[in-house]
């Protein structure tokens, strides 16, 4: 959408804009207020201060050529001096507004099973291409114009990724953990299903309805990049997603343009400059809005979540006590894992006020040169500065990178184990180098693999009242004990890592760190006695152990052949729907 050439005035230094990237317009057939205009909305829009928004109507772009169309048929009014008095005072509006507001032609898009996708592109995108992107998503022709929500069979989620991205588009997923949303928990998908919706590289971000809330059940909670099996650390903003000027005063969901915004750091008020942000890895860059609120802290709020396998917090970094080597390991162990951030000038209590660093840019330096000096090959680390409670915190993002595997001082290999950075035993090493072979695509040959020991599951249980008759995924964290053997009168133990599923041979008691040493002890001592386990179809919650605010569970699986596996140290970030009423049925 085309806006005047005379816009903003904009600024060098980066500054926090107010945007609502999810307003529908008169053009949705579920528009509640059909007598709106397009000046209303656009009037509302600067009275709540944004910066940018996006018009994004059911399977249709006729909101945004509605738009287009009236602004244009004035200037040419205005050019062949026919303009009356009201239609100058219009066109004069339309001018000061959109000077003020950048205005981004788009769509909310309805793929297959009634999951929604918004759209966004930049606001010189004719609106006849944007015609032919949805009848490439297969909306019928007879449906451009209607702004419905159901078009009947469309393309499905991952196409429509893919086509608004390649489009050159900002793909997203729309009030994700809600209704027609990806992410929604209880929708009778697979969860192969919901990783490959929320984690496709075409996505850029979630759009959720929950980012002002706090805790460990947030959806930007579960998509921090924590959970072994949605890795990638998803940006969630939240967006009004309006069908009405101003905010229903008979049902306070029904929201208005803007009562729902997200602020954006933006070094100017552009497409390429949203994009830029919208599709990097600095989750920092955005927030929700809060008015006249304090604004969020970024670092206060990870403390709150708490140190994970992606988060990790240092007081200092001073080579006396060891902190700076504690950094770099952590660093390292990041790359070898799911990368992560690492906080330096807070502990992770978020209680304590942070101690924040004196001269952070001088620390930065000192940072960068330490990496490139110690780990191998240099990691290709982000290393800037945030405020946090009047303190400056250095921060160090690691990202997922395909060099593996990383080691410090050339010969020192470290993983992250849920919060701790750990050394890494052999057969972890060989785990990296072959993710390293895989990612290349050269593939590894047999004979490079260390071979899988047969897994030697627990006796087969008699027959039950109750069978399991579906197959149950396993937890996604913790270690299950597959096989002993005793030589020479120790027991080495293979362990499988149930984060990806690799079998960690030839281990000891004495040789075990944390968690394997409490797998190792309970399976030495004999393990749970099978007549005992009060099953819940094939699920079972063994024990349960808590610990400065973190908790443990021991679970146990039965296959449908009745078959049992015994799991330890899990945690609910690896836990499906299924796992989660086991070990929480309030919730």
């Amino acid at each position: 959408m085309t806006q005047p050439s005379s816009r903003r005035k904009t600024k060098s230094a980066r500054q926090w804009r107010r945007v609502d990237l999810h307003l529908h317009t008169p053009a949705s057939n579920d528009y509640q207020e059909p007598h709106v205009t397009y000046l209303d909305i656009l009037r509302q829009a600067e009275r709540r201060g944004l910066d940018i928004i996006a018009l994004t109507d059911h399977n249709t772009v006729m909101g945004c050529a509605a738009l287009k169309r009236e602004f244009e048929q004035l200037l040419f009014l205005e050019q062949i001096n026919r303009l009356e008095l009201e239609e100058k005072r219009r066109l004069d509006e339309f001018r000061y507004l959109l000077g003020k507001i950048l205005v981004l032609p788009g769509f909310e898009f309805t793929a297959t099973f009634g999951f929604h996708i918004i759209g966004i592109f930049p606001p010189e995108t004719p609106i006849s291409y944007l015609e032919h992107l949805l009848l490439t998503l297969h909306v019928p022709v007879d449906k451009l114009a209607e702004g419905s929500t159901t078009v009947g069979a469309t393309a499905d989620v991952l196409t429509a990724y893919r086509v608004i991205d390649e489009a050159g588009g900002i793909a997203i997923a729309a009030h994700a953990n809600s209704g027609n949303g990806v992410a929604m928990r209880g929708f009778p998908f697979g969860g192969q299903t919901k990783i490959a919706y929320t984690q496709d590289p075409h996505l850029h971000l979630l759009e959720v309805t929950d980012l002002e809330k706090r805790g460990r059940l947030t959806t930007a909670n579960f998509f921090n990049g924590s959970k072994p099996e949605y890795p990638r650390a998803m940006r969630c903003i939240q967006g009004s997603d309006a069908h009405r000027l101003t905010r229903d005063p008979n049902n306070i969901k029904y929201l208005g343009v803007g009562d729902r915004a997200t602020e954006v750091l933006l070094e100017e008020v552009s497409f390429a400059a949203l994009a830029t942000v919208l599709k990097g890895n600095d989750l920092s860059l955005t927030r929700p809005f809060r008015g006249k609120a304090t604004p969020v802290d970024f670092v206060q709020a990870a403390r709150e979540e708490g140190p994970s396998i992606v988060q990790a917090f240092h007081p200092q970094m001073t080579q006396r006590g060891g902190y700076l080597t504690a950094i770099l390991r952590d660093v390292c162990a990041m790359a070898n894992s799911n990368g992560g951030t690492i906080y330096i000038g807070v502990s992770a209590n978020a209680k304590e006020k942070p101690v924040g660093v004196k001269d952070h840019e001088k620390v930065i330096r000192k940072l960068q040169e330490e990496i490139a000096k110690h780990i191998s090959p240099e990691p290709p680390v982000l290393i800037d500065s945030l405020p946090s409670q009047g303190e400056r915190i250095v921060r160090i993002i690691v990202p997922v990178d395909q060099d593996l595997p990383y080691a410090l001082d050339s010969n020192q290999f470290f993983i992250r184990d849920e919060a701790e950075t750990q050394v890494a035993v052999r057969d972890e090493i060989v785990r990296l180098v072959e993710r390293r072979l895989r990612r290349e695509g050269g593939g590894v040959d047999e004979g490079q693999m260390i071979a899988a020991a047969p897994p030697r599951p627990l006796p087969i249980l008699p027959p039950t009242p109750e069978p399991a008759t579906i197959e149950i995924a396993p937890p996604r964290t913790g270690v299950e004990v597959v096989e002993s053997q005793k030589r020479s009168g120790t027991v080495y133990h293979t362990l499988r890592d149930l984060r990806n599923g690799s079998l960690i041979k030839n281990v000891t008691q004495s040789s075990a760190r944390k968690l394997w040493h409490y797998a190792i002890q309970q399976a030495e001592a004999g393990g749970p006695k099978l007549d005992s386990i009060r099953w819940q179809g094939g699920r079972a919650l063994l024990n349960r152990r808590s610990k400065d605010g973190n908790t443990w569970y021991d679970l146990a699986l039965r296959d449908p052949d009745g078959t049992v596996h015994i799991y330890y140290g899990v945690t609910d970030s690896g836990l499906d729907d299924g796992w989660l009423k086991l070990i929480e049925p309030g919730e």
